[in-house]
């Protein structure tokens, strides 16, 4: 469980570029590995407007603790963009970002809706885990309780997620909720 706060806190640097609320929408950028802080201020003294939502954990070393903040999403960062291709390539041209989140070489527009509740959760100082995203129908194993290490598939019933293990040779199956159960995707 983290702590998050997201970079918009921080202050902004004089902006470059004449952003207007028309016309801009959030993207997802990759960036290289650990290069998200700086990817996120390099962008910002641009004029770029950023979102990094940051988790603050507590790292044990063998001679001390400390309280650090990590990208709450490792390797990605948020920007809000126009449809300009100038804007996308000064985006590209910064020292850290790999691509603009996309299908082929179309960027995907992430719904503001998406990145106002995260960024609810950041500035309320909400406490969150970050699971992975698993959709109806795909594999995936527990992890931690007393099912640690049992696969199914994720099946979706009266609203609420199951995991449906099969025994397919008597073509029968038992389903476990997951309400209370970590997973990953396989």
């Amino acid at each position: 469980m983290f702590g998050i706060q997201s970079s918009e806190q921080a202050p902004r640097a004089a902006a470059s570029w004449a952003f207007e609320s028309n016309g801009l929408r959030w993207y997802a950028i990759q960036t290289r590995h650990r290069h998200e802080k700086r990817v996120d201020a390099r962008l910002r003294d641009k004029g770029f407007i950023t979102f990094l939502p940051l988790a603050r954990q507590i790292r044990r070393w063998s001679d001390r603790c400390k309280e650090i903040e990590l990208p709450l999403f490792p390797c990605y960062a948020f920007v809000r963009l126009s449809q300009q291709d100038e804007m996308r390539v000064a985006v590209l041209q910064t020292p850290g970002v790999v691509q603009v989140v996309g299908i082929g070489c179309r960027p995907t527009p992430i719904p503001d809706k998406q990145i106002e509740d995260i960024q609810k959760v950041v500035t309320d100082g909400g406490v969150v885990a970050v699971q992975p995203f698993c959709a109806v129908g795909q594999r995936v194993r527990i992890t931690g309780g007393c099912f640690d290490g049992i696969e199914g598939i994720v099946q979706e019933r009266n609203n609420s997620r199951t995991l449906m293990i099969a025994v397919e040779p008597l073509q029968r199956s038992v389903v476990i909720f997951l309400e209370n159960y970590q997973v990953v995707p396989l």
